[in-house]
């Protein structure tokens, strides 16, 4: 088979599109014939080195396809079922073993692409939403990177719980999509400052909570967005890390909540990964949840689709197609 490997941590010129072989699925695995992968930030941070991976690794952590075969003990899941699954390294190949007690059977309704762009941006978004912070009608939400994969898909479920929006974005292009998710407001991050305008639409008040995935570059104004009490939930760092803070300034701030989620922590059972699978596939397939899929690769260029992610070149989620 064909699969990218990471032979040296680098840049995306260091995705070696080569051949590999055909693994054996193990007792309590799956053979899955990959229709398509996911590509997020994680899988630029451990191409790079940010998150450590042991060497020489297949890179991306999420895709959907069939089941070509089974390992010994597997109950629940047989050859020609359709699959998805999140957290899983080595997706960015032709053939993936996939635990089966991590992975999720795709319902009709929802095809392999959908699925697989969905299933890592949509269950962050599920427990962003419901767990982190339970977003309510009547309040107001700053979401970073609207028109981005995760972006569009906050806005949307926010918006479905009766709460407001308010998007930041960089072009003109990016602000009509993030208005056809349904902001309600948008700022153009490179133009304004945002935690001014973000005043000025609330009255001075701030908003309930800032879902932030940017980190680096928006952390300060995310913080100074908040109204007293409000709640900074910080999931991810595509600008960078965010440097040590003092506590004493959530304090500052008005007695604000910092809280540094991830996906992991909230499927630890196959229970609540069930929980939150199904709800997702079904928001899919209701149309209260749509996937906007901004690009379209082949395996063999992922070194392109990684360029572009991080270059800010993209909207919506991006896939590799084997």
């Amino acid at each position: 088979m064909r699969a990218i490997r990471v032979a040296a941590n680098g840049g995306p010129e260091v995705l070696e599109y080569t051949e590999a072989e055909v693994p054996d699925p193990q007792a309590g695995e799956l053979l899955v014939e990959v229709a398509a992968a996911g590509v997020n930030f994680i899988d630029t941070y451990q191409r790079s080195g940010i998150y450590s991976m042991k060497l020489p690794f297949t890179p991306g952590s999420e895709g959907a396809g069939t089941v070509l075969a089974v390992g010994p003990g597997v109950t629940g899941f047989g050859i020609g079922d359709r699959v998805a699954w999140v957290m899983i390294p080595g997706s960015y190949a032709e053939r993936a073993v996939v635990p089966a007690d991590k992975a999720v059977r795709v319902p009709d309704g929802v095809d392999d692409r959908t699925a697989a762009a969905a299933l890592l941006q949509g269950l962050t978004a599920h427990y962003l939403i419901t767990s982190t912070y339970p977003v309510r009608t009547g309040e107001t939400a700053l979401v970073h990177a609207a028109a981005g994969g995760m972006g569009l898909l906050l806005t949307q479920l926010i918006k479905s719980r009766g709460a407001n929006v308010i998007g930041t974005v960089s072009t003109p292009e990016k602000e009509k999509l993030a208005r056809e998710a349904g902001a309600d407001e948008i700022i153009r991050y490179t133009e304004e400052d945002v935690a001014q305008d973000v005043a000025n639409l609330t009255d001075g008040r701030g908003v309930d909570v800032v879902y932030d995935g940017v980190g680096k570059t928006t952390f300060e104004a995310s913080l100074a967005s908040l109204r007293p009490r409000g709640m900074l939930a910080l999931f991810g760092a595509s600008s960078g890390p965010v440097p040590p803070v003092d506590p004493q300034r959530l304090n500052a701030a008005g007695s604000v909540f910092l809280t540094r989620p991830s996906l992991a922590h909230h499927i630890l059972t196959r229970e609540e990964l069930d929980r939150r699978a199904e709800e997702l596939f079904g928001w899919l397939v209701s149309g209260t949840l749509k996937i906007r899929i901004g690009g379209s690769y082949p395996l063999s260029d992922a070194g392109r689709a990684h360029e572009d992610l991080e270059g800010r070149r993209t909207t919506g989620k991006l896939l590799l197609l084997p």
